[in-house]
């Protein structure tokens, strides 16, 4: 049985996790080309050897990065996101109270 380390609810089955895909630099959604922003949200770098990667726990919904050898399989560590991110990217402007009632 495979175990990975979750930062929020400790060593679980790897069953219980979803692959997030590569963390990359993600382009201004506002300023970016339509192609830009695909390549973004599709294309990956394939890389052999130690890449960041999202990661999601299924049953908490709590997504952590995890840096993991992509030849050898093993995960080297897990961490919160918020050792790399001090910001939240809001994508659209919240809802008004109204626009959330109608």
């Amino acid at each position: 049985m495979k175990i990975m380390p979750c930062p929020l609810n400790g060593p679980r089955n790897i069953s219980e996790f979803s692959y997030g895909g590569e963390l990359k630099q993600m382009p201004a959604p506002t300023l970016c080309s339509d192609a830009e922003w695909a390549a973004y949200v599709f294309n990956s770098d394939n890389r052999a050897g130690v890449v960041t990667e999202w990661w999601m726990h299924n049953a908490s919904s709590y997504w952590f990065l995890a840096e993991r050898h992509t030849v050898t399989d093993e995960v080297i560590r897990t961490f919160d996101p918020k050792e790399r991110f001090n910001q939240r990217v809001d994508f659209v402007a919240p809802a008004t109270l109204a626009e959330a009632t109608v």
